[in-house]
């Protein structure tokens, strides 16, 4: 009786470590099953290296990408194939935040009682439509003119994601045979909306101002005597010139740094707190694509580097899609609506299966303070860019001019948003290594592309 006692007992004991292996394989299965089905040595079934045979569309039905006769083929206009690169990606999967690699198991049209396979016994792709428009991606891309950098515009109010280039690109059709080893196309498999933070510059003084709105009472009625330096803890905080006795507002537009390393010095360990809340050291995503996180941290820095850092520079670097997010926010009363990239899913007979819509991100301003930061931002293009930059937009903005060292040209940055109601579009434009001046680079840039996108948006 002890001897069936125990062999009933260790039966017992493999039947639930059976039953619970099955349990844990058909979890696998249900949240996984997608991922297992498009890994490449499943490219058999479509004929691809990869078991992704769907087409990509942009948001008026333009092809982007799809298989025909068993290879994968992209836009037959090649501005338009590098242009939509980091967005749609390649055939070997190298760029890691594009739709053909995080929406593989979409693009291949896996269903968990299916499979890869169709009834008919074929493999079929859905189509991935994108809320991104291919003419404003091609435009971008020509207007940063082989220049490296970045540019991205959206809907805030509805979170659609209407541009994002990132420079260098290559032809996904023909790869160049020296892609890895010539220093032109460094950097060319990263998406550097997503996944590249640079030191902001001057666009970090939105961060600076929020903070100085929320602690300084008497902020409009101070002034800033500046001489174009003020020495700060035996050392020297320069600007470009001399601005003499300024009030707020026209430090923010005059950018200048002797004023807001004072401000930042005086809020101390209020201003890390503000960047905290605004979105520094901490990441976003962009349907499930993670970002790179923007970094403020000023824990062991002296009183000089403190007002260094309060202007954007110091050790203070930014994703350019936060930034994004942050005009986005400011627009939107101090909550952003997140921008998103997947228009819709839609399976070979037309169902939809996948409806993309914007959601609704955490506070990342207070509305009283993104209220105030709005007028102070439109008095920017008002007073200091010009009108003529953005016409008939209302634009509210703030440039950017990142010194990086090493001999280099400053990156250049604008980002901001319009706040006509029938315009709501946000952007954020960079140009790495630039000796044109930010309004005269990242300016014309956003000026071309929000003229183009308020069509869209109209």
């Amino acid at each position: 009786m002890k001897t069936m006692g125990r062999r009933s007992l260790v039966l017992i004991l493999l039947a639930a470590g059976f039953f619970f292996g099955l349990g844990f394989f058909l979890r696998d299965l249900v949240l996984h099953g997608g991922f297992w089905a498009v890994q490449s040595f499943n490219g058999h079934l479509n004929g691809t290296g990869v078991a992704a045979s769907g087409r990509v569309l942009d948001r008026g039905g333009a092809v982007l990408a799809q298989t025909k006769d068993g290879k994968r083929v992209y836009s037959p206009d090649l501005a338009t194939r590098c242009a939509m690169l980091h967005a749609v990606g390649d055939t070997d999967g190298f760029i890691s935040t594009s739709v053909q690699y995080n929406f593989r198991s979409e693009l291949s049209g896996y269903s968990l009682v299916m499979g890869l396979a169709t009834p008919t016994g074929k493999a079929s792709g859905n189509d991935v439509t994108l809320t991104l428009d291919a003419g404003l991606c091609r435009l971008a891309r020509e207007k940063l003119a082989g220049r490296n950098g970045l540019a991205a515009v959206c809907n805030y109010r509805t979170g659609e994601l209407l541009c994002m280039v990132s420079t260098p690109d290559f032809d996904p059709q023909n790869p160049p045979k020296d892609l890895d080893t010539n220093k032109a196309y460094s950097g060319a498999y990263l998406n550097k909306v997503l996944s590249s933070t640079f030191t902001p510059g001057s666009v970090f003084k939105v961060v600076t101002a929020a903070a100085a709105i929320e602690n300084i009472t008497d902020l409009d009625s101070r002034v800033w005597n500046c001489n174009g330096s003020v020495v700060i803890n035996g050392n020297r905080i320069t600007d470009i010139g001399a601005y003499g006795t300024l009030h707020f507002k026209d430090a923010l537009a005059k950018s200048s740094n002797v004023a807001f390393g004072q401000i930042a010095v005086e809020l101390g360990s209020k201003l890390p707190a503000e960047a905290d809340r605004m979105g520094f050291n901490r990441s976003f995503s962009l349907d499930g694509i993670p970002t790179a996180e923007s970094v403020y941290d000023v824990k062991s820095a002296s009183a000089d580097q403190l007002a260094w850092s309060g202007v954007g520079q110091y050790t203070d670097m930014a994703n350019p899609f936060h930034m994004l997010v942050l005009m986005d926010a400011a627009a939107n009363g101090g909550t952003p609506v997140m921008p998103y990239l997947v228009k819709s899913v839609t399976s070979p007979a037309g169902l939809p299966l996948r409806v993309g819509a914007g959601e609704t991100g955490p506070e990342l301003i207070q509305p009283s303070t993104a209220e105030r930061l709005k007028g102070y931002l439109r008095y920017n293009v008002t007073s200091q860019y010009g009108e003529s930059l953005f016409p008939g937009l209302a634009v509210c903005a703030k440039t950017g001019t990142a010194e990086v060292g090493g001999g280099k040209a400053p990156n250049c940055w604008m980002m901001g948003f319009s706040s006509d109601e029938e315009t709501p579009l946000a952007f954020v434009v960079m140009v790495e290594n630039s000796s044109e001046g930010s309004v005269a680079s990242a300016g014309r840039i956003a000026s071309s592309l929000m003229t183009a996108a308020a069509k869209l948006a109209g």
